[in-house]
C-alpha cells in the first residue's frame, strides 16, 4: 500500500508542478506587466532631446515640396522614404487652401484603365528622374489597385487629408526626382534611405 500511495503522490507532484509552470507562463505572457514597458520606451523616445519628429508626425517639419492644383488644393510633400524592398514610399497631405469644398479631379487617378476601375485616387502620380531619363509609376497590387490613397472624392474648405503614393526605387545614386501628378505643378523632391 505504500508503494501505491507513494506513486500517487508522486504523480500529484508532477501535476502540480506542470500546473504552476503553465501558470507562470500565462502570466509572463498576459501583458500585465509588459504594457507598461513600450509605452515608457515610446514616451522616452518622444522626450529625448534634440530628435526630430518622425516623417509620419510631419506636422512641425517644412514640407519637402507644395504642389498647387485647381480650387485652391495644395498638395504638401513630408517624406519620401527608399524602403529596403526597392520601393520608394512619398508622405504627405492634400488640403484645401481654398474657400469652399472642392472637388477632387478625376485626372489625378490617371488614365489607365486598371487604375480608373478602383475608384478616385493619387494613381496617375509618377516621379521623374531627369538625370536617368526615366519616369517611375505608382505601384499596383496584384489586383490592379494602385498603392496611393484611394477614394478621394471631395474636400471640405481648410480640410487636410493625409496621403501616400509607391513607386519602384530608383537607382540608390539617385536622390532627387520630380514629383508629377495630373493637374498639379510639379516639384522636386529629395528620396532620403
Amino acid at each position: 500500500m505504500s508503494i501505491r500511495f507513494t506513486a500517487k503522490a508522486r504523480r500529484g507532484m508532477v501535476v502540480l508542478t506542470v500546473a504552476a509552470g503553465l501558470a507562470i507562463g500565462v502570466a509572463g505572457c498576459g501583458g500585465g506587466g509588459d504594457d507598461k514597458k513600450p509605452e515608457a520606451s515610446a514616451s522616452a523616445s518622444k522626450g529625448a532631446s534634440g530628435s526630430d519628429p518622425s516623417a509620419q508626425e510631419g506636422q512641425s517639419q517644412a514640407p519637402l515640396a507644395e504642389l498647387r492644383g485647381p480650387d485652391g488644393l495644395l498638395l504638401q510633400i513630408t517624406s519620401a522614404q527608399r524602403d529596403s524592398g526597392g520601393f520608394v514610399t512619398v508622405n504627405g497631405t492634400l488640403k484645401n487652401d481654398g474657400a469652399k469644398s472642392a472637388v477632387i479631379p478625376s485626372q489625378m487617378s490617371g488614365d489607365e484603365t486598371e487604375i480608373i476601375k478602383h475608384g478616385q485616387s493619387l494613381g496617375g502620380a509618377t516621379l521623374v528622374d531627369s538625370v536617368g531619363k526615366k519616369r517611375y509609376y505608382v505601384l499596383r497590387d496584384t489586383e490592379g489597385r494602385p498603392l496611393t490613397t484611394i477614394g478621394l472624392t471631395t474636400i471640405e474648405a481648410g480640410q487636410t487629408l493625409p496621403v501616400f503614393m509607391q513607386f519602384p526605387s530608383p537607382p540608390a545614386n539617385v536622390t532627387d526626382v520630380s514629383l508629377q501628378l495630373p493637374t498639379f505643378s510639379s516639384g522636386t523632391i529629395k528620396i532620403s534611405g
